[in-house]
């Protein structure tokens, strides 16, 4: 799931990175990250509001203290996994940035979109960037290798693909899902589902749990 709003889908994408490298190159089982969307902040506007006071206010009752505290934990767990994350910038509908996402996973493949979502994750997190502006999805798929007259193309088309998106939206919420970081495992047996951030062993062990089963 990507969504700009929640910080520990950040953090739970580099763990899972770790993760999947510790997979011996040799194993039967080979994994695909693929993104589905999920948007926190449905409501929100494409214009935005200030991030900091958005989360003092929603998720902390206005309480500076509390959002000191919040702001001091993300700080530590940020620097375990390489993240500078910053508090300012704007929180706005990430709607644009799901159309985009989806359609590049699906023309240029796995290895170009994972690029797009650490632009988009590094741009707001750490960067204190928009998240769906046109400035920063260009920035994002320029950064992937994606040709700039192709990205520009679908960027500012602002209509195409908007629908499949939104179905696929409307289709996370029906399975359930109302939270993110959400990873669903596909095992040839079963699949394994983790919600919330997770350290590293647990992907690890969810991972090869996976592939003892697929044997």
């Amino acid at each position: 799931m990507f969504d700009a709003e929640q910080g520990r889908t950040y953090l739970a994408k580099r763990r899972l990175a770790k993760a999947l490298s510790q997979i011996p190159s040799d194993s039967p089982v080979t994994f695909t990250v693929k993104y589905m969307p999920y948007q926190l902040y449905a409501t929100a506007s494409q214009e935005g509001e200030d991030k900091y006071e958005w989360y003092r206010k929603s998720r902390y009752g206005d309480s500076e203290e509390k959002m000191k505290m919040y702001i001091t934990l993300m700080t530590a767990y940020g620097m375990g996994e390489g993240i500078d994350y910053k508090f300012g910038g704007t929180v706005a509908n990430t709607l644009q940035a799901h159309r985009v996402l989806q359609h590049f996973q699906e023309a240029k493949g796995s290895e170009t979109v994972d690029k797009i979502v650490d632009s988009l994750y590094r741009q707001y997190f750490e960067e204190e960037r928009h998240p769906s502006s046109t400035e920063t999805l260009m920035k994002a798929l320029t950064e992937a290798g994606v040709d700039e007259t192709e990205a520009r193309a679908f960027v500012e088309d602002e209509n195409e693909g908007l629908m499949e998106v939104k179905m696929l939206i409307r289709e996370q919420a029906g399975n359930g899902i109302d939270a993110v970081p959400h990873l669903s495992i596909e095992g040839k047996r079963r699949n394994i589902t983790l919600e919330g951030c997770r350290e590293v062993e647990e992907y690890v062990k969810a991972l090869k749990q996976i592939i003892k089963e697929s044997g």
